[in-house]
């Protein structure tokens, strides 16, 4: 039986920090406030010039120099975001031109937070059915473009970076063991950016209501983010015949770091298994994941045969899981 192994890992994050203290200069709170309920010590800002594709490239192209790769080698580019350089063309178009790709297929997927992973879930089944041989997933967010930093509910949350992994088939008993994902629309107004699209389209009154940047119910989301990724942990487990024991690492979507425990915590895993960089870079959306994943690969903290459980949680409501077999 084929699978979908994921065979190289690229991540890219601004220069720019701006750290809790900078926030204390600009907005009513406090490093200790942020850093007690998110974990969040710091995150990158984008540049001027750069946008999500911008970032995406960068971290396309680690991707492919780690697995000493050439353009011409990809098939297919995805690319996972809720902030596209622009509606269209799709940011994996203008990504896919930026690295020199010829005659491949390149789309966008939007599932917020839980985007890289709905991107691995589709990828796998791409490579399974042979449908293409190789593919290039990045999960790209530059979120200080849609955070309103008069807003202090959002504005300490955010960062902005992007990670790359490159996608093929092996007949080994590794890669993609099994992917989930679920929604559920009727919560979606806990976390939204309601402006700019066909329901509200842009205009003045819409910019003067601040509809351009993201709107949030924080303790609502933060409640149904914990059971949600709970039970979704502890059921792709079960599912394929495993006890938490057995897991190598967990990697979660790195949103807020009271959630990530309290997951770890019902799997019974110990902090060691668990990759938390949130700190560093704060919430960069559909990017978090991979980020997180490449950190991990060149830690040497993800070794051949380990079982590695990444799961996220976003808008829509959104959430999903996929387990690795490495």
């Amino acid at each position: 039986m084929l699978r979908a192994r994921i065979i190289a890992t690229g991540s890219y994050v601004p220069d720019r920090v701006v750290t809790n203290r900078d926030l204390e200069k600009t907005i009513d709170t406090t490093d200790e406030w942020i850093t007690e309920r998110t974990g969040i010590r710091e995150r990158r800002i984008a540049a001027a010039s750069q946008a999500s594709s911008d970032l995406a490239f960068e971290a396309a192209q680690r991707a492919l120099k780690q697995a000493h790769l050439k353009p011409k080698d990809i098939d297919l580019v995805i690319v996972a975001t809720c902030t596209p350089d622009m509606a269209f063309p799709s940011t994996a178009c203008f990504l896919q031109d930026r690295l020199g790709i010829k005659h491949s297929g390149a789309f966008d997927i939007n599932a917020a937070c839980s985007g890289f992973v709905y991107g691995l879930h589709l990828a796998s089944s791409l490579i399974r059915t042979e449908a293409h041989k190789r593919i290039l997933l990045v999960g790209a967010e530059v979120l200080s473009r849609v955070t309103d930093w008069e807003d202090r509910t959002p504005c300490v949350l955010f960062g902005d970076g992007a990670g790359a992994v490159i996608i093929e088939g092996t007949k080994e008993k590794r890669g993609i063991i099994s992917t989930h994902i679920q929604a559920d629309g009727g919560l979606s107004e806990l976390i939204m950016l309601p402006g700019g699209g066909t329901r509200t389209p842009c205009s003045k009154d819409m910019l003067l209501k601040r509809l351009q940047y993201i709107k949030m119910k924080g303790n609502e989301t933060f409640k149904v983010a914990v059971r949600t990724l709970e039970e979704l942990a502890a059921r792709t487990i079960h599912d394929n015949g495993l006890d938490p024991s057995q897991l190598s690492l967990l990697i979660p979507h790195q949103a807020n770091l009271r959630i990530i425990q309290a997951t770890a915590k019902r799997l019974n895993l110990p902090e060691e298994k668990v990759f938390v960089n949130i700190e560093k870079y704060g919430n960069t959306s559909a990017a978090s994941i991979p980020i997180a994943l490449d950190e991990a690969v060149h830690a040497g903290r993800v070794k051949d045969g380990d079982h590695i459980l990444l799961e996220a949680f976003g808008g829509g409501l959104t959430w999903a899981s996929a387990l690795l077999r490495w």
